[in-house]
């Protein structure tokens, strides 16, 4: 790849995570002599932009390689910015054609914008090897989800698009097909017959944080379960894949999310909740409602479970857990899976109490897996033990590994057309049923673990004390 247009340059996305990402990725003297320009609707000046530059690749220069500075260093003086209206006929185009093809063209735009700039763009206009590189959410329904993918398709090949899911980094995906797939004692008991349930959480500390504009018409269940969350379930479920490639590994994803669905009534398999007012770590945080920018008749949930069942051999009967939220007490990113109790157990053992579970952590990246052992004291005692593994971590930030990828033309770990549709197939229903308010919206104090009535607690991979979520939580829902 020679050249990258960064579109949405002037924006808060490019700044605190896409440049930093792309200066980490450049520090280790990998795609050398890239040209990078920023394209955005705000009128930058010169200084401007080579402030965000100087910013942006501040870190990444001590500890860079010796070819990683001087590419560092080129990009600080070469980079430039232009003004664009890039729903404009001709503007794009025109902008791309003034670039050494090839040309990735990262759309830090939000999806309407991206979507109005691609409409606008025709073929013949983009070289030859053009990449199109967008944020998620790809759409907003299963209906337009398929037209966005439609518009690019009449651009480039599928190959040459890449939807950005950062949460699926290349180190955190092949820890978990590591784990799974390299271990004989493990995939034969990764099924409906010794498996009881499969959890993913990501509970946040971080409350609104500024981010109304988009999170208010967005919420948990849109920005980080329909997304992010069903591609984790999915590499979590999957069959083994026979090769490690685009093709393979992403068939096999697919596989999955077509055979996901939430079953009703929506009031029993999915939950939603709002954070009130309370405090994070000595920080007080406001209401929801009265955060700034945030509309009270949006509805917009900050802490959104949806249990999900998959037709399959496999794993028919297993529900798949997945909850993510804002403003709670502590941060929870991991999988737990909790292995069905063993059928018997010798007359005369005690202690036993709680099944089996296997967590994998995320970011950082951990393993955990808790057994019963005998002793100390009672030899008849059983306690749990907790055997523990830190999974391999990479040199690279998140937005740097979507950035390689992107630069290698490999398509791998972005998302394919047909599982985006797919993602919005399973979320519409629960959407609908929430919307038509067929769920209660609970409430919960920011800073505490969530609503009362959701959890019992349990620990998870980072060692904080969390909820335990889900049908078999033996709470009410």
């Amino acid at each position: 790849m020679r050249s990258l247009l960064i579109l949405g340059a002037s924006g808060d996305l490019t700044g605190r995570l896409l440049f930093p990402g792309l200066a980490r990725l450049l520090a280790t003297g990998r795609h050398a002599g890239l040209t990078v320009v920023g394209g955005g609707h705000d009128d930058w000046s010169a200084d401007q932009w080579s402030d965000r530059v100087r910013h942006a690749t501040e870190d990444a220069l001590a500890d860079a390689t010796p070819e990683g500075r001087d590419e560092l260093e080129r990009i600080r003086r070469e980079s430039t910015y232009e003004q664009l209206d890039v729903t404009a006929p001709g503007v794009l185009a025109g902008a791309i054609s003034r670039l050494t093809p090839p040309v990735a063209v990262y759309f830090a735009l939000p999806p309407q914008v991206a979507q109005d700039a691609c409409e606008v763009l025709s073929p013949d206009e983009l070289p030859e090897g053009t990449r199109l590189v967008l944020e998620k959410p790809f759409g907003t329904s299963e209906a337009s989800a398929r037209q966005l993918n439609d518009t690019l398709r009449a651009l480039v090949p599928e190959q040459q698009i890449h939807r950005v899911d950062h949460f699926l980094g290349k180190g955190t995906v092949l820890n978990i097909l590591g784990l799974r797939f390299a271990n004989n004692f493990l995939e034969p008991v990764w099924n409906r017959d010794h498996i009881e349930k499969i959890e993913v959480f990501f509970d946040e500390d971080l409350a609104l944080e500024g981010r109304a504009g988009y999170y208010d018409h967005a919420g948990a269940l849109r920005d980080m379960i329909q997304s992010h969350l069903l591609h984790v379930m999915a590499i979590l479920a999957m069959d083994a894949p026979a090769r490690l490639d685009e093709r393979d590994l992403r068939d096999a994803i697919s596989s999955v999310l077509r055979a996901a669905r939430v079953e009703g009534p929506f009031a029993e398999t999915t939950r939603r909740a709002r954070y009130t007012a309370g405090s994070i770590g000595g920080r007080d945080v406001p209401d929801y409602t009265a955060e700034n920018g945030v509309d009270a008749s949006h509805g917009t949930e900050t802490l959104a479970e949806l249990t999900v069942t998959l037709a399959s051999w496999r794993w028919a009967g297993v529900p798949f857990v997945l909850r993510s939220g804002k403003a709670l007490g502590a941060k929870r990113k991991e999988a737990v899976i909790t292995f069905k109790p063993v059928p018997h157990l010798p007359e005369g053992f005690v202690g036993v109490d709680e099944p089996n579970r296997l967590r994998i952590g995320f970011g950082p990246d951990v393993l955990q897996l808790d057994v019963d052992v005998n002793g100390p004291g009672d030899i008849l005692s059983l306690n749990r033990v907790t055997l523990e593994a830190d999974l391999s971590a990479t040199d690279l930030l998140p937005y740097g590994e979507v950035l390689d990828g992107v630069l290698n033309g490999d398509p791998t770990l972005s998302v394919r057309g047909d599982t985006a549709e797919s993602c919005w197939r399973v979320v519409e229903p629960v959407l609908a049923a929430w919307a038509a308010n067929e769920v209660p919206m609970d409430e919960y104090p920011a800073g505490s673990r969530g609503p009362s009535s959701w959890a019992t607690s349990a620990v998870g991979a980072d060692g904080t004390t969390s909820p335990e979520t889900g049908p078999d939580s033996g709470e009410d829902g």
